[in-house]
């Protein structure tokens, strides 16, 4: 009995002597019945249903509903559909939903709760009860009805519950544990967790780029005809994730103003008012930015240095970002690299709501896009985008990645270097122009990925390195910090290895100019100054100014720097080279041997430095007659050069281009015509049909055959 209104009192001594009082009182007394008779014995009306309403728009999923159908049709145990990225969005629910409504065997009675926290769980048990019985709902309490819930799923087969969105999986173990193997049970959730022994577990990751193209255009174009141009591009930009496809889809469709490309820009402009506008009609909670929030309020009470460090991996590019870059964030504000303990829990929290994907094999991880995009997005209405927070972690991206770059000479750093390069073009594309506090600094990143870039004859991506860390540091630096004369001087070197000697030259005449002025004559960078300019004049055929700008450099160098330094190596390497350009064998020959036996001691018989003296020692020889001398060497070197360098450096494709003349110098051309037809496949796919060393290869092959 249950009495109902304000000063309302209701006795019950028995069934049919209830007292009340009270205004508006009113007793709620369900036949005996109804209480007594054992849950076993009640069956499920018809219409109690409750699933999830599927998606108006379903593409692709092909093999994910088949899995379903094997699964849920089977004698196992629950089926897990877990995200492979946790952002949300994934189409968890949706595939569920689809799968109910498009098969005849889903089970019955559906029972779909939302299962996110445990209170939801004893909610929805409690409302499935209150369909059971809806009498009960005005006389038991919520945990009552609850328990009525679990005991008829307990005494009861061929149901099927949806346990939604799991967060927790202590939230459903006790349910599980009640209602093992009477009815099938479908887990959706973004974590990535030991589920229930014996479970099926479905991974959903995000959709094809042809699905997610179908999904846009189907939405898009739900209101007729409209221009298309763009559609691929943006469904890559959105990383071919449902929600935010959906999002766009309905945006697109509703507003007839606005084309794909020009929702593109928003979403470049404006990512983060973008990806939190739903479309008219559109529940307004599901929207990427809004699913972020609950997402991050969820970690956040877990390990907050998840939260900070997911902020600086916004920064780098998506795909592999080395696990290396995560120890080395200084996530605590110390100015010290992160505790190695505390980053590695980060990480694994991350990695448990799946917001970061680990890759143990590279020892790497990956992150969606759209995570990156809208957590380094600030907004000061969001706690984890506040503005400050953001460009902390944008410091610390910076300063990370900086103090990672290896030394770009260095053969066995190489990979390394690979590894980073497209973090380094993420993070140089991500930040704007004004930010002058990590400008220096993104400078000197820049000009060392150029100097890396440029050794491996990747010269186009090297120069836009270099002119931009350039402008920067005589923006912020000014143009007489040894900083901005370093970045010059290695912007026109760059120019110089591209053969693009008439740009390289004017810079190396003011950067030398500039260096007297300011370090001295006698400094080591003035001295390097001097011997790239002797070398850039060599390319151009300047020998009247080459040579004795060398013999000055050579003999300043071995003053200052002493006889065995790189520098005064270097200088005598390229006397000896400029020696051999205008037929002095006899000077030249001697300065050569001395600078490879002096490179072997000083650098090792695999630096590149050595293995560039070889090969200009044998095209000494080659140059003065004494090609069997010389064909042993270029043999060699081209061996080594492969070893070290790889197939593809620029270096081995002049060593083979060598090797192949001197063969065809002594009539073995059966030897030189293959590998100078191999060389040049190899340069114009590496360096293109123009560069200089393509166009020599070319005119050697011809000569060759001809």
């Amino acid at each position: 009995m249950h009495a109902v209104g304000e000063r309302s009192v209701a006795v019950g001594g028995n069934v049919n002597a209830p007292i009340q009082t009270g205004d508006n009182a009113r007793v709620v007394q369900p036949p005996i019945e109804v209480l007594s008779r054992p849950l076993a014995e009640i069956d499920a009306p018809l219409g109690i249903d409750n699933p999830d309403a599927p998606p108006p728009w379903f593409v692709g999923r092909a093999t994910e509903l088949a899995r379903l159908d094997t699964a849920l049709t089977g004698d196992g145990g629950p089926v897990v559909v877990a995200a492979v990225h946790g952002l949300g969005g994934v189409g968890k629910s949706s595939l569920v939903a689809h799968w109910i409504d498009t098969r005849a065997h889903a089970g019955s009675p559906v029972v779909w709760i939302r299962a996110d926290s445990a209170q939801n769980v004893e909610q929805g048990l409690a409302e499935f009860g209150t369909r059971l019985q809806p009498i009960l709902a005005e006389v038991l309490t919520v945990p009552d009805l609850a328990e009525r819930g679990t005991q008829w799923l307990a005494t009861h087969t061929g149901w099927l519950l949806v346990l939604d969105n799991v967060e927790n999986p202590a939230d459903i173990a006790t349910l599980s544990a009640r209602t093992r193997g009477k009815g099938r049970v479908v887990i959706t959730g973004r974590l990535s967790l030991p589920w229930q022994p014996g479970a099926t577990v479905l991974f959903l990751d995000v959709l094809s780029a042809e699905e997610a193209e179908r999904l846009l255009v189907g939405l898009a174009t739900a209101l007729g005809p409209r221009d298309l141009d763009g559609v691929a591009e943006l469904c890559a930009v959105l990383g071919y994730l449902p929600l935010a496809i959906e999002q766009a889809g309905a945006y697109l469709g509703q507003d007839r103003f606005i084309t794909i490309r020009g929702y593109m820009k928003k979403l470049t402009d404006q990512p983060g008012p973008t990806l939190d506008r739903a479309a008219a009609g559109a529940d307004p909670q599901r929207t990427i930015a809004r699913i972020w929030r609950v997402t991050l309020d969820r970690i956040t009470d877990t390990d907050s240095t998840a939260v900070e460090l997911l902020r600086v991996l916004a920064w780098y590019a998506p795909d592999r970002i080395p696990i290396t870059l995560c120890h080395n964030t200084d996530t605590d504000n110390t100015g010290h690299s992160g505790d190695e303990t505390d980053i590695s829990a980060a990480l694994a929290v991350l990695a448990a709501y799946n917001m970061v994907i680990p890759d143990p094999g590279s020892e790497s991880l990956s992150i969606h896009r759209l995570v990156q995009t809208v957590a380094r997005t600030p907004d000061p209405a969001d706690p984890h985008r506040n503005p400050e927070a953001i460009e902390h972690a944008h410091h610390q991206a910076v300063e990370t990645l900086h103090t990672g770059l290896p030394d770009y000479l260095d053969p066995a750093a190489w990979p390394t270097w690979r590894t980073l390069l497209p973090h380094v073009d993420a993070l140089t594309s991500h930040t704007t122009a004004g930010r002058d506090s990590v400008t220096a600094t993104l400078a000197e990143i820049r000009n060392h990925t150029g100097l890396f870039l440029d050794g491996q004859g990747l010269y186009a991506n090297a120069l836009a390195h270099l002119q931009t860390a350039l402008t920067d540091n005589q923006r912020v630096l000014g143009a007489d910090h040894l900083d901005t004369l370093s970045t010059r001087n290695n912007l026109a070197a760059t120019y110089w290895s591209a053969g693009r000697t008439a740009e390289a030259i004017p810079l190396f005449e003011r950067t030398l100019a500039d260096r007297a002025r300011v370090l001295g004559a006698d400094h080591p960078d003035t001295l390097q100054s001097r011997n790239n300019l002797a070398a850039t004049y060599e390319s151009a055929g300047r020998f009247a100014e080459t040579i004795p700008l060398h013999e000055r450099t050579l003999a300043d160098r071995a003053r200052v720097l002493g006889a065995d330094h790189p520098g005064t190596l270097q200088s005598r390497n390229n006397l000896a080279t400029a020696y051999e350009s205008v037929g002095r064998f006899t000077e030249a020959i001697p300065l050569h041997k001395r600078t490879l036996t002096d490179r072997v001691r000083v650098l090792g018989a695999d630096h590149p430095y050595t293995l560039a003296s070889r090969n200009n020692l044998a095209l000494t020889y080659q140059s003065a007659g004494r090609t069997a001398e010389a064909i042993p060497l270029f043999e060699r070197t081209l061996t080594d050069r492969v070893r070290v360098l790889g197939e593809d450096h620029p270096s081995t494709l002049t060593s083979r281009n060598n090797l192949a003349a001197a063969y065809d110098s002594v009539g073995r051309a059966a030897e030189a015509i293959p590998l100078f037809e191999q060389v040049l496949v190899d340069c114009e796919r590496v360096l293109g049909a123009d560069h200089p060393l393509t166009v020599r290869v070319r005119g050697n092959l011809a000569k060759a055959k001809g």
